[in-house]
């Protein structure tokens, strides 16, 4: 590593970092490495400053940013006034965690809650990543995970809009590792099944359990070590991969 490199600042960001996987991962990456974290939020800033807090509170560093994963033009603007503001920093680490649900059959699924479940998943890890990734060729290093799920790769019934979503990003992981490799940039996915989070409270853990081998959901410190690992240089020969996280669900 030559020593323009070493004078860089280096920093990790996490999509949808305020709260549940997101939370746990911006924490994760503060105790694994000496990234500043950057944590992105779209609408919940106490969530955002609580957990700048509990990264502050184990030694880390970082600061909260506030976008829109789904607007290419709020992307740009204000990831654009970032780098202005720190003109000696790298976002060496890209983790695309943000996504949201709007789960219902698919015959009476109605066109926003297609949309938006798509802008945010899909077109938001485009609008991040393409955004980003130029300067992380330019600088022949770099770590992207994205955070998919079960239902991009055994589908869900009544998530076919987040399954698609999800199911894309797959797909894309494969596609992008390969393009990039040669910079010395990993591209990886981690597929959480049913995972102890705001997004699974209204579901029936009693029941769900019985189709999980493991018979548990999982936490999101269990979905967080994996991001961790695939962020290190000790995953610097896997790329394109998916790992699950599922407690043995599989199709």
């Amino acid at each position: 590593m030559n020593e323009a490199k070493k004078e860089l600042k280096k920093y990790a960001l996490v999509t949808g970092g305020s709260r549940g996987i997101g939370r746990a991962i911006c924490i994760q990456l503060a105790k694994d490495f000496d990234y500043n974290i950057l944590i992105n939020y779209h609408q919940n800033e106490s969530a955002a400053q609580e957990t700048l807090k509990l990264v502050r509170t184990i030694g880390g560093n970082g600061e909260i940013i506030q976008f829109d994963v789904a607007s290419i033009n709020d992307v740009k603007i204000k990831l654009d006034d970032w780098q202005e503001k720190n003109k000696e920093g790298i976002i060496e680490v890209i983790i695309n965690n943000a996504g949201i649900t709007k789960d219902g059959l698919f015959m009476w699924m109605q066109p926003d809650d297609w949309k938006n479940v798509i802008d945010t998943s899909l077109q938001g890890f485009f609008n991040v990543t393409n955004h980003l990734i130029q300067k992380l060729l330019v600088h022949r290093y770099g770590r992207i995970v994205n955070i998919v799920s079960v239902s991009g790769l055994k589908g869900t019934p009544g998530q076919t809009n987040y399954s698609a979503a999800k199911g894309a990003i797959v797909a894309a992981t494969k596609a992008l590792s390969q393009e990039v490799a040669k910079r010395n940039i990993t591209v990886n996915a981690v597929a959480p099944g049913f995972i102890e989070t705001d997004m699974t409270t209204d579901l029936d853990e009693k029941e769900l359990r019985k189709l999980i081998p493991a018979n548990r959901f999982g936490k999101p410190e269990e979905v967080a070590h994996a991001v961790s690992f695939l962020t290190s240089e000790k995953s610097s020969y896997i790329t394109g991969e998916i790992i699950n996280i599922n407690g043995g669900i599989y199709s």
